[in-house]
């Protein structure tokens, strides 16, 4: 018995040192946050009443979902694909070419994101190549737009998208399908009817992760979006840096936070977390 006590207590001092950083650089600054989008400086709920009575804040927000959702089924079009093409190749084809998607990880996405400013400004390379085949007579207004946001958005998370998708698929019997082709179903079908829906926990996972992580993004959509197309991390940057309206601005990250919240509830309810987990593995 004293030997099992002493186990436990060694367990929790070497847990002590993570436990004092997640204190002090998430735990205190989330209570600090969610205080003061109440208190300013008795409580208070105007912040609250604030954004919902603005239709202005309203918009914000409903672009946020719009944007994020957008990016995140182009994700998922353009990810599946390149998951499943990584899942049937041979090992040692599949790593080196999962090292090329994951390379951008290692860039900035401030950098990434300049590098598609300049591809797709009016004398970025796809209108001189527009121009130069004489297709368009003008360069085409792609910079400053929701277009251009859901492309350099969509390339920052397709990475998530792919990984989570692929640690699937990897996993599942292809002899399954082999199978059902034996027993008269076409190539089509089976893939339709078997590998689809063996992979939806991957779709669930990396949906769930690219969508969350898009509704938090500022660089992207600040550099090459329009004042319509803002997100609420641009109207939370400019609350504390312009207006220094801190209460206004923690109500803002908490309805976020509260997204997102919901957003694993649901998740938990129609798939569970421990689905997510495993597709990340």
């Amino acid at each position: 018995m004293t030997g099992r006590t002493s186990s436990k207590t060694g367990v929790w001092l070497l847990l002590l040192p993570a436990l004092c950083v997640l204190c002090v650089f998430f735990v205190y600054p989330l209570e600090q946050m969610l205080t003061r989008s109440v208190y300013d400086p008795d409580f208070t709920l105007r912040h609250y009443k604030r954004l919902l009575a603005e239709p202005a804040y309203l918009q914000v927000l409903r672009a946020t979902f719009e944007i994020s959702a957008i990016v995140t089924l182009c994700s998922l079009i353009l990810g599946y694909p390149l998951a499943y093409l990584l899942s049937q190749i041979k090992p040692r084809l599949a790593a080196l070419l999962m090292v090329i998607v994951i390379v951008p990880y290692f860039t900035s996405v401030l950098v990434r994101t300049y590098a598609w400013m300049v591809i797709l400004g009016s004398q970025g390379i796809i209108n001189q190549f527009l121009l130069w085949t004489g297709i368009i007579d003008a360069p085409l207004p792609i910079m400053y737009s929701r277009t251009a946001v859901t492309i350099g958005m969509t390339y920052i998370m397709l990475p998530y998208m792919v990984l989570a998708l692929y640690s699937v698929m990897r996993g599942i019997d292809t002899s399954l399908m082999l199978a059902a082709e034996s027993l008269g179903a076409t190539r089509t079908r089976a893939f339709w009817r078997i590998f689809v829906p063996l992979s939806f926990p991957g779709v669930a996972a990396g949906s769930l992760l690219v969508f969350i992580l898009a509704l938090g993004f500022f660089i992207t959509p600040a550099l090459m979006g329009s004042q319509q197309d803002s997100m609420i991390s641009m109207l939370v940057e400019s609350q504390v840096e312009t207006y220094f309206d801190w209460g206004f601005a923690s109500a803002l990250a908490t309805v976020l936070l509260i997204c997102t919240l919901v957003l694993f509830a649901v998740y938990e309810r129609l798939v569970g977390l421990n689905r997510l987990f495993e597709a990340k593995l």
